[in-house]
């Protein structure tokens, strides 16, 4: 099987800012390219870190006076409320991904980390792209008959080598539903476990009969 990379999903024009940035161009460039982060790089090409809408809010929240209204910010935001630069204000170190990860590489470093996006490097961890939750869940639109071609040439004829027929694949708005009979009981939970990471799956129902019960 050959699963989405991220480099396939992932934004290549990425908007970015040099470190020494001012306050007022990052939001400019936020705005002007109507994006929610941009990528802080080094005069190299090197990522450095994200300033995202987030991250500047601080300094609108410290406009104001409410006292015992708000509760009183932390040291990171208040450094980033005083911040004037987009090195003091990003979210660093940037939490990247390669171009060659798979989607669920991709997802569990977003999960992990609590990040809505990851900066895309190359070897020399210069940035070649952005990708973002919303890309990730592209593969979620991938046609019904691709991931029917892939479960049934990739997962039952070269992987599992089953007998031509006797298992078939319908699939359904990524729900795939599994037809037929297999030798031994032992094959169902495989076959399930399988088709469960083809890219584009989104739950998988079996109505298989066995052989040979060897479990």
């Amino acid at each position: 099987m050959r699963h989405r990379e991220v480099g396939e999903l992932m934004t290549r024009e990425v908007v970015t800012v040099p470190g020494n940035a001012p306050f007022k161009d990052v939001v400019r460039a936020l705005t002007e390219h109507r994006v929610s982060a941009v990528a802080v790089v080094d005069g190299a090409g090197h990522a450095l870190g994200v300033v995202s809408e987030g991250d500047l809010l601080p300094k609108s929240a410290g406009q104001g006076d409410f006292p015992g209204i708000l509760p009183e910010p932390d040291a990171l935001e208040r450094e980033k409320a005083e911040g004037t630069r987009a090195e003091q204000l990003m979210s660093a170190p940037a939490v990247c991904a390669g171009s060659d990860w798979t989607v669920a590489e991709a997802a569990r470093l977003m999960e992990a980390q609590g990040v809505k996006r990851l900066l895309v490097v190359d070897g020399a961890d210069k940035l070649v792209g952005i990708v973002s939750r919303r890309d990730l869940l592209k593969i979620f639109l991938r046609d019904d008959d691709d991931i029917r071609h892939e479960i049934t040439a990739d997962v039952l004829d070269r992987t599992l080598r089953q007998e031509p027929g006797s298992v078939t694949v319908e699939v359904t708005d990524g729900r795939v539903e599994l037809h037929g009979a297999v030798q031994f009981k032992s094959l169902i939970p495989v076959i399930e476990r399988l088709c469960r990471t083809v890219d584009g799956v989104v739950g998988v129902t079996q109505h298989l009969s066995y052989a040979v019960d060897d479990m």
